[in-house]
């Protein structure tokens, strides 16, 4: 057997393997046994059919292919073991000629990762700062939540809130059948269909009226597009929202713990400040790792790139649950998903991809940090990890700790442990906040 080698670009190998003629006539041979055995060739009993006999009656080329089909793994695989080359996938499989018999396989292999001087990555930290409309934004709407609805003889206003028998159409076919149902009136918020609760400004208690509402060309269901919807509509009542006083009472309504306004005001700013704060320290990860990305050079099989697509997928289209006993496999999931968009998987395969591109880049270097820091996590540590997660939960601790029991679970746990550490690791390094104990060590010595 020979065996040639050339490294291609994206992490891929091409193998190129010649195998000698005894070794394809002996492939050949166990070939027509195991055929013989299942085909029937009239006269001959089931496996007693001469080889010339079975060629005739079946084909060259099937005997041929028979022991391809068997060979091939089996030459592939030594021819791995010899050149020492580690795949990560399945390999293309590309037949090139018959006499002699040749094949190449081009194989995905680890993909290579230089950092550069990834310790010199600095990225500054924007302040984080709450704006005073945004803490009146949030206080006005817990006045609306402890409103109160009084009901109105006058015409309907925007911010009532109305009761009303809805009924509505599309050539004849429902759109929505609505009894007694309760809405409120917010200009810019459409209901049911843009410019249908513009048509109910002004109607009074009572009222029963009918209009007709244009379908927007964006509308979600294609075939209703364009069209005109047909509304029959009896209001039954009509209500007017009053807002609190902004004052020490209705502090005090919100909860025990606000004895005044200035109370109120300052938890509301605090917990906008807290929020903002963890928006702001995503957002500061995902510019590092971004930075990290633009840093390295990183070269890898497109094979990850397609599984992550696969992955991708299959979570948009399972969102409604996983796949259970008895019901819809994962591809008649996807197929039913596909139909719903109107869409191809091709498409949405293409849409997917640089989304599946980033995550494989990010996951890349994060995974080079973290060797490069020798950065793990400890039994000990997936414990009290458990243990955290089972605090403050004691109806469901034990069915958690079950999920946690086996070793795959465990090691996705360690997995999400490292990547959350790294992180950690690599947010210290570019934000200057912090060394790791031997660069404190070597300082404290170099002094």
């Amino acid at each position: 057997m020979k065996v040639s080698t050339e490294r291609l670009p994206e992490s891929q190998v091409l193998l190129e393997i010649e195998v000698d003629d005894a070794r394809v006539e002996k492939a050949k041979d166990s070939a027509y046994r195991r055929l013989a055995s299942k085909v029937r060739v009239p006269g001959f009993r089931p496996g007693k059919a001469p080889r010339e006999v079975l060629e005739r009656h079946l084909g060259e080329e099937t005997i041929l292919h028979e022991a391809i089909d068997r060979l091939m793994p089996e030459v592939y695989k030594e021819a791995l073991e010899q050149e020492s080359i580690d795949p990560i996938d399945q390999a293309g499989y590309e037949l090139v000629t018959h006499q002699p018999l040749v094949a190449k396989f081009t194989v995905p292999i680890r993909p290579t990762i230089d950092l550069g001087e990834y310790k010199a990555l600095l990225v500054p930290r924007e302040a984080v700062s709450v704006d005073p409309e945004r803490v009146q934004e949030a206080l006005d709407t817990l006045r609306h939540r402890y409103a109160i609805h009084e009901p109105v003889a006058r015409p309907i206003a925007w911010n009532d809130i109305i009761r009303a028998d809805v009924d509505g159409t599309v050539d004849g076919k429902p759109l929505v059948h609505e009894e007694d149902v309760e809405f409120q009136l917010i200009e810019g918020r459409p209901i049911s269909l843009p410019g249908f609760a513009e048509a109910l400004i002004g109607k009074r208690k009572g009222a029963e009226f009918a209009c007709n509402i244009p379908v927007p060309d964006d509308a979600p269901t294609e075939e209703l597009r364009g069209k005109q919807a047909h509304y029959k509509v009896h209001i039954r009542e009509t209500k007017q929202e009053v807002l609190p006083e902004l004052d020490d009472e209705f502090a005090r309504q919100v909860g025990e713990s606000f004895a005044t306004l200035a109370d109120l005001h300052t938890r509301v700013e605090s917990d906008l400040r807290e929020a903002l704060e963890q928006e702001a320290e995503h957002h500061y990860h995902d510019e590092v790792i971004g930075k990290l990305v633009e840093l390295a050079s990183i070269e890898y099989p497109p094979v990850l790139v397609e599984r992550e697509v696969d992955r991708l997928l299959r979570d948009q289209s399972s969102a409604g649950g996983p796949v259970a006993r008895g019901g819809p496999t994962a591809r008649e999931q996807l197929e039913r998903y596909l139909q719903r968009m109107g869409r191809s998987e091709e498409d949405v395969r293409a849409e997917l991809r640089p989304i599946a591109e980033q995550r494989v880049l990010r996951s890349l270097v994060l995974s080079q940090v973290a060797e490069a820091e020798d950065i793990h996590v400890e039994d000990p540590e997936i414990q009290e990890e458990i243990d955290r997660l089972t605090s403050g939960v004691s109806e469901q601790a034990d069915e958690i700790r079950r999920l946690f029991s086996t070793d795959a679970a465990k090691e996705s746990l360690r997995r999400s442990l490292t990547t959350k550490k790294t992180l950690d690791r690599l947010v210290a390094i570019a934000s200057g906040e912090g060394e790791t104990e031997e660069e404190q060590a070597s300082a404290t010595q170099d002094g």
